[in-house]
């Protein structure tokens, strides 16, 4: 691929333009507030930047072009159609697997035929058919390229398993994990400064294949409660292989674009490390959260605990003066959030105080629980994260665990072998009455891990579906 006018000031300019966008696109999405003008200024953006590319790159006749996109866009409008709210973290590690996957098609065509891609140094005529000798600095952006864009690929498959239920969320520990996976990443690094030297197919290939496999097993190892970083750092990887592979291809946007995605999902991940009590390191090396020495706990059955109904819940919230609402996966798997905003409202009405506490890793990918009650229209002003509200919950009257687990698991400071040690809870057990809403005391959190919250004095348990639980606790309010 060629540009056509390499120096048009005018192609400069709309690449500048659609970078600008995607920063703003960026700007916008850190608040729910102005997220939609962030998707707006992140379409416009790419919208132009697609346009520049197919206007003066040559690529492949105009109908080609059309018909791809229509494909691609219809597929896309039918996936937005029927996907589940729940389904979202999968989704989203599956299409970071496409970008991956991209990123390694484009650097094996770009390896396999580097005169149509500009990146050859020389031309040797040879009997059949040229040989093209690779530009060194191409050759380096190729192997990383077709290295992150692999593991990229072969990670967020792996995430998508666990995140899709096909695979167990405990995490798969290989013995000697990490001098294995250091000697993969070694051998990565080492075969692309040698690529640089000798263009040999074996060596192309192994890096491929190689990087595949470590992207395999740096997610094997990584349980469900940091799933959500998981996917945070997949989301940077793949915007690293496309920068990578903008070079190759000498396209700014892509360059401008992966780099704006690689950094912003790099400091997501580290934000939420940061939140998790997690080693950023240890994001990238792999296997973090897990531990070789399982923290085991009481089966539910061994210990008392105390069960409740819609009648008791909706009778002590509506006594209370303050109620903090903690939202998890549960809730998202029986789509509660707008009878849960409709319970709120009716405590509002009431004269209580309704906060809703938001923990940085709830749900399986960032945001999720944001989304969720975005999506309720509940108020934004009522939603707050854990570093804000958990100094709240001794003043509190009632704590209303809907759907969450680990995230106020107090087995993350206390039990030094469970898989959540060192990540910060809520303290819920702090607040005067704790209201639990689960489906059945025998199933345990993502992580794998039972909760002592639940067999505390001043819990009771809501067993039911929470979507009709919390219907029934609006009925109760009436």
């Amino acid at each position: 691929m060629h540009d056509a006018a390499p120096v048009n000031p005018w192609v400069a300019l709309a690449y500048l333009v659609a970078g600008v966008l995607f920063i703003l696109a960026l700007r916008g999405l850190s608040s729910p507030q102005t997220s939609r003008r962030g998707n707006r200024f992140g379409m416009i953006g790419m919208t132009i930047a697609v346009v520049t590319t197919l206007v003066t790159h040559e690529i492949a006749s105009l109908p080609e072009i059309l018909a791809a996109i229509a494909v691609g866009g219809a597929v896309g409008w039918m996936i937005a159609r029927r996907i589940a709210m729940t389904a979202m973290p999968q989704l989203v590690a599956a299409f970071h697997s496409l970008v991956g996957l991209a990123a390694v098609l484009v650097a094996c065509a770009a390896f396999l035929n580097p005169i149509a891609f500009g990146i050859a140094k020389m031309v040797i005529p040879m009997i059949g058919q040229p040989f093209a000798v690779i530009d060194p600095v191409s050759r380096v952006e190729m192997g990383l390229g077709v290295a992150i864009g692999a593991i990229t690929f072969s990670g967020s498959v792996i995430a998508f398993l666990k995140l899709n239920g096909n695979m167990g969320g405990k995490p798969i520990l290989l013995p000697g994990r990490h001098v294995l996976n250091l000697a993969v990443l070694g051998g990565i690094l080492a075969l692309v400064a040698y690529f640089t030297q000798d263009q040999s197919p074996w060596i192309f290939w192994t890096i491929t294949v190689l990087a595949f496999v470590i992207g395999f097993l740096l997610i094997i190892p990584i349980g469900g409660a940091d799933m959500p970083v998981v996917v945070s750092m997949l989301n940077s990887y793949s915007g690293w292989a496309a920068a990578a592979m903008g070079f190759t291809l000498g396209n700014t946007a892509m360059i401008v674009t992966g780099a704006l995605v690689g950094s912003s999902g790099a400091i997501l991940s580290y934000i939420m490390c940061r939140a998790m009590n997690r080693s950023f390191l240890s994001v990238i090396a792999g296997g973090f959260g897990a531990s070789d020495s399982g923290g085991g706990a009481a089966a539910a059955s061994d210990r008392p605990w105390k069960r409740g109904s819609a009648e008791d819940a909706a009778f002590l919230m509506a006594q209370a003066e303050q109620v903090i609402i903690i939202p998890g996966y549960g809730m998202a798997v029986a789509q509660a959030q707008h009878a849960l905003r409709e319970m709120g409202d009716k405590l509002k009405e009431a004269g209580v105080r309704v906060k809703y506490a938001i923990h940085p890793v709830a749900g399986r990918m960032p945001g999720h629980m944001n989304v969720l009650l975005a999506e309720a229209n509940v108020p934004y002003d009522e939603v707050f994260e854990l570093e804000d509200i958990n100094g709240e919950f001794s003043q509190t009257d009632v704590a209303f665990i809907i759907g969450a687990n680990d995230v106020v698991n107090p087995a993350a400071k206390t039990d030094k072998g469970s898989p959540i040690y060192g990540m910060p809870v809520f303290d819920v057990g702090k607040a005067k009455t704790v209201l639990f809403i689960k489906r059945s005391m025998g199933g345990v959190g993502y992580a794998g891990v039972d909760n002592d919250v639940f067999y505390a004095d001043n819990t009771m348990m809501l067993l039911a579906d929470a979507k009709k639980m919390v219907e029934e606790i609006v009925k109760n309010l009436d």
